[in-house]
Order: structure tokens, then sequence, then C-alpha cells
């Protein structure tokens, strides 16, 4: 995948997240954006190479908010 691929990729991505954020907190957009960009998760995800981006922004949105609760999250076993 090229860069312009995997960036377009995450522009359908984060939103979906940001909006699971949103939806289930009591926080701002802007809040709810602040955040996951400054999460590790986000860190991970943003680089191609993990692979974070086949997971869906469900699941993504739950590896977040575990990382929220404990400080970190375990990537999911594919079946």
């Amino acid at each position: 995948m090229n860069e312009n691929q995997f960036n377009s990729l995450l522009t359908l991505i984060v939103p979906q997240i940001i909006d699971k954020i949103t939806e289930n907190s009591n926080i701002s957009d802007i809040d709810a954006i602040d955040r996951f960009y400054n999460s590790r998760l986000y860190s991970e995800l943003s680089d191609e190479k993990s692979k974070l981006w086949h997971y869906s922004p469900l699941l993504l949105y739950t590896m977040y908010q575990d990382e929220l609760l404990t400080g970190s999250y375990d990537y999911p076993e594919e079946a």
C-alpha cells in the first residue's frame, strides 16, 4: 500500500473512531479528537507497518477504551 492509499484509509477509519468516542463519552468532538490523536493507539494506527488498520473501527475503539482504562491494550487474534 502506498502512502496516499494509507492516508486515505486513515481518513475513513479515524472519524468513525472519533464518533464512537463522542457517542460514548461526555466530551466534545474537539476533546475526543485531541485525546485520540494523542493516544498510543493512534500513534500505532498511523504507522502502516503496525497493520492496525486491518481492524474495524469498532474494534479499534474498544482498544482505545482499553488503553484509557488500563494504560495498554492487546492485539486481537485474527481468525
